[in-house]
């Protein structure tokens, strides 16, 4: 099903340059995947954090955009957990914690899949606010 969060995502070029996919987008909730290639390495050989938190970003963006109105981020913070390391394939899933008026905050937890299972990398928390009933452009 497509929505709001699609169609922002679809003209998002800094996202989608980046090799980041959009998995899913509904009702509060989004998950969004991006593989950590050399150009996102940095100097002591780790992700560098700036792509860790676009990825986060992006989730987010798409998870509050989800509900129709042009949202965008009034603020946000991360914490880093664990290194991400080249060639990870990093799993960003946000998560809708409250709407109040055109406010919104929303949790992203950043992991990557491991052979015992997913290690989280980051969690994220995002501020949201509505600016307008629709979208202006297609």
């Amino acid at each position: 099903m497509t929505n709001a969060a699609h169609t922002m995502f679809a003209a998002d070029e800094a996202s989608r340059a980046l090799g980041i996919e959009l998995v899913e987008a509904s009702e509060g909730r989004a998950v969004a995947t991006m593989t950590i290639t050399p150009a996102m390495v940095n100097g002591h050989d780790i992700a560098h954090g700036g792509y860790v938190f676009l990825l986060a970003d992006t989730a987010f963006a798409c998870a509050c955009n989800t509900h129709g109105p042009v949202t965008v981020a009034a603020g946000a913070e991360i914490s880093f957990v664990a290194a991400g390391r080249l060639g990870d394939h990093l799993v960003a899933t946000a998560t809708e914690r409250t709407r109040y008026g055109r406010n919104g905050i929303y949790d992203v937890t950043v992991h990557r899949e491991t052979p015992g299972g997913p290690e989280v990398v980051a969690e994220f928390r995002g501020r949201s606010r509505a600016i307008s009933a629709k979208r202006d452009r297609p």
